[in-house]
């Protein structure tokens, strides 16, 4: 299974055509995506349209589940930080180090158009789908 990462469904949802978006799109028709509590409050905030977001909500709502947070997730996630910081490298969002902590505990691939991701898939072992 893949978690597609929030950059890249607010680019498949703004018809962004790239090799991300191509990626998502085949993976749908495979059913081979999940997602989680944190990539559905980033992707649904995003939509100020009521349709817009019924038909994000519906998307979100027909792939598997997971709970990406939990007291081990939190924990190991916080590892992960330090050991980015102590290597020197700062995290913008700590909502990216919880969604690569769950992927790499979880043993699923991260597909994503976020350069953030990057030191955490060369330092923390993180797999990402190219």
């Amino acid at each position: 299974m893949i978690v597609a990462d929030t950059s890249v469904w607010i680019d498949y949802a703004n018809g962004v055509l790239s090799e991300q978006t191509d990626m998502l799109d085949r993976e749908l028709g495979q059913n081979r995506i999940a997602t989680g509590d944190l990539i559905i409050v980033e992707f649904l905030q995003g939509f100020r349209n009521e349709k817009q977001y019924q038909i994000a909500k519906n998307m979100m709502d027909s792939l598997e589940y997971h709970d990406f947070v939990g007291k081990e997730v939190a924990v190991k996630a916080a590892q992960n930080f330090r050991k980015l910081r102590k290597k020197g490298i700062t995290v913008r969002k700590t909502i990216d180090v919880l969604i690569a902590t769950f992927c790499i505990e979880y043993g699923f691939e991260l597909l994503h158009n976020d350069r953030d991701f990057d030191p955490m898939e060369s330092i923390l072992g993180l797999q990402v789908k190219h």
